[in-house]
């Protein structure tokens, strides 16, 4: 079998986008005949498709149509981990320092008359961040161009969408979560940060509007490694789907019930003052394992301190197409459009490339809890 691969990938050359930039009109036009907008019969619109496919700027405009209902995709599905992470872009695949400088904030000590100005001290540590080439390699018979009028291509753009959406997921909720339950890289009792403050962060209440006021209360009560107060306010609530219902009850719910010398009484919900938001992340109990159906996050704001980073590669942000070239020629030398399949199988090849990193930042801007113990 690997010898039948690699066999496959000799004369390998990425078909992608021409250096000319390709009209609108001219891939509107591709793009209604694919979906044949003319209302033609089957017979002649096979025979627009056949008349098409031949002319040389056909699989460019293929590719354009492609891409743009990737890119469409891609935008526009739904991710649960962009807004409490930190997202930055990087130059090149080597590893990226991000610093760390603490002290210049601390409190301005008494200057006495005619005495100097001292030298505020300050430290210096910092995070990794490294990005990494992701991608996969799918083919389409040519029997199924055929066959199916090109109908098998209607769900290429969004496989390609969703495995790049997916794949991004999972990195990052790889950095949230472990198989034992939430990532020790990032959450400990305690975990000592780069500029090694020792930082808990992890508890194991159940998710109740109790646990979450208390999970907030300790991410307010963080300081720095110098002993300043952060006032870190928990923003950002992750949980797996099934949690879902009892997260969104806790912040929508403006009433909470309370039991007091076998009295019920009703008491007002603070939570929902507090613009707390809600992201279901599926990939958790994927990945956890161990606790992955009752863990939980809060996170702080990007804005006021990350916890996770994230790096897309400068240029590209977005995820790349491109189609193998056709290695085969006629009797007579002219070469075939990549739509023809190539010389071994007749199959015809995409590829779909991502570039993307992520690692942990500061643990006092993240909080997680197993949910394994239910609050007195």
């Amino acid at each position: 079998m690997e010898r039948e691969f690699l066999k496959l990938m000799e004369d390998w050359k990425d078909f992608g986008r021409p250096q000319s930039r390709l009209s609108e009109e001219a891939i509107v036009a591709c793009l209604n005949l694919l979906e044949n907008k003319a209302g033609d019969p089957p017979h002649v619109h096979e025979f627009k498709l056949r008349e098409a496919i031949t002319t040389a700027d056909f699989p460019a405009l293929f590719g354009g149509v492609i891409e743009r209902d990737l890119l469409a995709r891609y935008q526009t599905a739904p991710t649960v981990w962009q807004p409490y992470v930190k997202i930055r872009t990087v130059r090149d695949f080597r590893v990226v320092p991000l610093h760390k400088v603490q002290g210049n904030d601390n409190r301005l000590p008494e200057v006495p008359e005619k005495g100097e100005y001292k030298v505020s001290p300050t430290s210096e540590s910092r995070y990794n961040l490294q990005v990494k080439k992701y991608g996969a390699q799918f083919d389409i018979s040519w029997e199924s161009i055929i066959n199916d009028y090109l109908d098998a291509f209607g769900d290429i753009p969004q496989r390609f969408a969703d495995a790049a959406v997916n794949t991004e997921a999972y990195i990052i909720t790889s950095l949230i979560a472990s198989a034992s339950g939430p990532n020790p890289a990032l959450f400990g009792n305690p975990i000592t940060d780069v500029d090694g403050k020792n930082v808990v962060n992890v508890t194991n209440l159940t998710l109740t509007p109790q646990s979450l006021a208390t999970v907030l209360s300790a991410m307010a009560m963080q300081e720095d490694a110098n002993g300043k107060p952060l006032g870190v306010r928990g923003v950002h609530i992750v949980v797996p789907p099934a949690l879902e219902l009892a997260a969104r009850s806790i912040i929508t719910s403006t009433e909470l019930r309370t039991t007091l010398a076998n009295q019920t009484y009703g008491v007002r919900n603070v939570l929902v003052d507090l613009g707390l938001q809600i992201h279901v992340n599926p990939w958790l109990p994927v990945i956890d394992t161990t606790t992955g159906h009752t863990a939980w996050y809060v996170f702080a704001d990007p804005s006021q301190g990350a916890a996770l980073f994230a790096g897309r590669l400068r240029g590209q942000e977005q995820p790349e197409i491109c189609m193998k070239d056709c290695n085969k020629v006629t009797v007579t030398g002219q070469h075939y459009t990549p739509f023809s399949g190539d010389f071994e199988t007749d199959n015809i090849f995409y590829r779909v490339r991502l570039i993307f990193g992520g690692t942990q930042g500061d643990p006092r801007f993240a909080y997680a809890s197993t949910g394994t113990v239910i609050p007195s």
